[in-house]
């Protein structure tokens, strides 16, 4: 039987740090975004603050989103072990490069800088967990290696900053 309440509790935080995939989805308004997450991207700052480390690729919807104040959810399922899903509801801050909170956010990453589009403020409003009975068992592999890597090259190349400029707010969404 599912139960849902305001904030993580200890068991919620370490099912979280277990898993190697998660799914983001947000809405504002237009159609709603979801996306496979993996990495170590995630780190809990508290039982009502998740931060996400978002690298750049393709487009960044979760960024509009969260601009027009949109509503998250960040889901675990179990594919080892005892069945479980876990949702977050959500509401999102961004923080930028020029933000004051964002070197003190990114020590929690073992990441460069140069590497990040931004990071995600996630404000827990609502955790939701369910049986998850119906998710199959599925054993990982290792991560893909090709976003960092292509992250890497062009900071090494000098030009992904003017990528993430230039995808800040993909052009075909930007009329929210």
């Amino acid at each position: 039987m599912g139960k849902q309440y305001k904030t993580l509790k200890a068991k919620d935080i370490a099912f979280i740090k277990q898993q190697k995939v998660f799914f983001l989805a947000s809405c504002s308004g237009k159609e709603v975004n979801l996306s496979p997450k993996g990495y170590d991207t995630l780190y809990v700052l508290d039982e009502e603050t998740i931060l996400y480390l978002d690298f750049p690729g393709s487009g960044n919807r979760t960024y509009r989103d969260a601009v027009a104040g949109g509503e998250f959810t960040l889901m675990f399922n179990a594919y080892e072990g005892k069945a479980n899903i876990t949702k977050l509801f959500c509401k999102a801050e961004i923080s930028g490069k020029d933000d004051v909170d964002f070197k003190r956010y990114l020590e929690y990453f073992n990441v460069e800088a140069s590497y990040v589009r931004q990071i995600f403020v996630f404000k827990i409003y609502a955790v939701e967990t369910s049986c998850g009975d119906g998710v199959p068992y599925m054993s990982f592999e290792g991560e893909r290696e090709s976003l960092r890597e292509w992250s890497m090259k062009m900071a090494k190349n000098g030009k992904l900053e003017q990528y993430m400029k230039d995808h800040e707010v993909p052009p075909e969404l930007d009329n929210i």
